[in-house]
């Protein structure tokens, strides 16, 4: 859209007029307007608006929205087309070699490293990580997209196309007339609609044995045994309460102590196994997430051995020059400054 216009000035009166037209019968040929806008920085264009009583809130959102999506078009063009250039002949010779398959690892690596700059940014309020980090993980969408359209199978657009349809179809209660109230019954209602359109959609199912084959088997272990005791939950196979998973707990703990005693290797690792799947099932029931629990407690233990380390340096020691209560005295001392 914003490619064909000249000027702020120009994309501010077509984001403008469009809304103007239906909230005042205004056409876009009203010339003294027009020269009034095009004399405006953007800082006091909105304020004018609403003092010509063309534009009051809330709708002066909808305009800020519209010069945003403007402005964007202009960049993830200009993403596209670097793109293209170094796909193209003459281009990177490691970018023109890449495949769906090769880029893979690529997009789950960027993947988890945005996971983690969500992370940092909640826990310091900066988000310059994490703008970057979905700057990558955005190439990796386009990345594949370019080569879906050299191949002449699909395009950005047809992306984009699909995630907007989906999102209007599993929204009924915003874009048509359902009355969902929690957002329990959206994600219930999800599940409803996912089963629906696959069930209209007329192309061929592939035949589930269980309901738990929904789930990648190579999802990482903690998703993969949250997502596959939430389908189990969903048709009543789950524990009554928290004091039944304590329960539970307490018996895979004296199942561990067994192994041990007994120095059953094999048994052993099952039987940690086990607990982290009660933990986990721990953590469903109490609505904590436990990939992102687990890595906050991994953020938390490397700030404060990092502690530990940065103390030890600055009295001219190594931590193996150390011995544990020295660095256990430490590891209070952080933890206590990290409070």
């Amino acid at each position: 859209m914003a490619g064909s216009f000249q000027s702020w000035q120009e994309v501010s009166r077509v984001a403008v007029f469009r809304s103007c037209r239906v909230q005042k019968g205004m056409s876009t040929d009203d010339s003294s307007t027009l020269e009034t806008l095009e004399t405006l920085e953007l800082g006091k264009l909105l304020p004018t608006l609403e003092t010509l009583q063309l534009w009051k809130p809330p709708n002066s959102r909808n305009f800020v929205v519209g010069l945003i999506i403007s402005v964007m078009s202009n960049e993830f063009d200009e993403l596209l087309s670097i793109m293209t250039r170094l796909r193209a002949p003459g281009g990177c010779p490691w970018d023109r070699e890449q495949t769906y398959g090769s880029l893979a690892q690529y997009l789950l690596e960027e993947a988890y490293e945005t996971f983690d700059a969500i992370q940092e940014a909640e826990a310091t309020g900066d988000v310059s990580h994490l703008k970057e980090e979905l700057g990558d993980l955005l190439l990796q969408v386009v990345f594949h997209a370019t080569i879906g359209t050299e191949k002449g199978e699909f395009t950005i657009g047809d992306v984009a196309a699909g995630v907007s349809q989906k999102l209007v179809l599993r929204h009924p209660h915003v874009f048509g007339d359902a009355k969902l109230e929690r957002a329990q019954d959206v994600l219930d209602n999800w599940e409803t609609l996912k089963a629906n359109e696959r069930a209209a959609s007329g192309n061929e199912q592939k035949v589930r044995d269980s309901i738990l084959d929904e789930v990648p088997v190579h999802f990482p272990a903690l998703l993969e045994a949250l997502k596959v005791t939430t389908k189990a939950a969903k048709v009543g196979f789950d524990w009554k309460d928290k004091a039944e998973i304590f329960a539970k707990l307490d018996e895979e703990v004296a199942e561990l102590h067994d192994a041990i005693g007994n120095d059953d290797k094999e048994n052993i690792a099952e039987e940690i196994g086990d607990i982290l799947f009660v933990i986990v099932n721990l953590a469903r029931k109490l609505d904590v997430e436990p990939e992102t629990a687990l890595k906050k407690v991994n953020r938390k233990f490397r700030q404060r051995f990092r502690f530990i380390e940065t103390e030890l340096r600055s009295a001219g020691k190594k931590p193996e020059e150390s011995g544990l209560d020295e660095m256990d005295a430490l590891w209070n001392t952080a933890k206590q400054t990290s409070r």
